[in-house]
């Protein structure tokens, strides 16, 4: 009878296992408020995904891809979605230095409110690089909770800076998982 009872435990803890990976487990409870703010820090394709993503989670949102501080009037989350594209930056009308003052500007104002910031790096592998790793290495210390498409996680930068400051990472293998997470993450 132990034997059958151990296997059934076994069993019922290895299908939720399954059912329920590993990256997802972390995010239990709702993090975050709306409505949320997405903006870019990078000015890369993937915040048009990540707003894509948001509105098939059911997530009441704005996407300002050039977002400043004054945008921040009544919303209760900050999105910032990490990766440099100078073909972005340049239709933006921005070098990486103003890109750089306008996402610090936000982030400073987003505190002094108390909101909280989700940061997504969506474009994997393709995504990085020294101009990306830069504004990484500096904005995502400031995040509640980081969502990274396991890909552009090889090198294991977001996991040191999340276990650094203590921030919740949680990796998918693909785009369209973080659709999940984001429902999971917002109240």
């Amino acid at each position: 009878m132990k034997k059958i009872i151990f296997k059934t435990s076994f069993l019922l803890t290895l299908s939720i296992l399954v059912v329920f990976p590993q990256e997802e487990k972390e995010v239990v409870t709702p993090l975050f408020e709306q409505p949320l703010l997405i903006t870019s820090a990078g000015q890369s394709a993937e915040v048009r995904l990540a707003s894509v993503l948001a509105k098939r989670a059911g997530l009441n949102f704005i996407l300002s891809k050039t977002a400043i501080p004054k945008d921040l009037e009544s919303i209760k989350t900050l999105a910032l979605v990490l990766g440099v594209s100078l073909k972005g930056l340049g239709a933006a009308g921005l070098d990486m230095a103003k890109e750089k003052e306008r996402v610090n500007m936000l982030i400073e104002e987003a505190h002094k409110r108390n909101i909280p910031l989700l940061c997504l790096h969506l474009g994997g592998e393709a995504r990085r690089g020294q101009l990306s790793d830069a504004l990484i290495s500096v904005f995502l210390p400031h995040a509640r909770m980081v969502i990274v498409v396991k890909s552009g996680n090889k090198d294991k930068l977001f996991t040191s800076i999340c276990e650094e400051n203590n921030i919740p990472l949680v990796e998918v293998e693909k785009i369209v998982d973080t659709q999940k997470l984001l429902k999971k993450a917002f109240k």
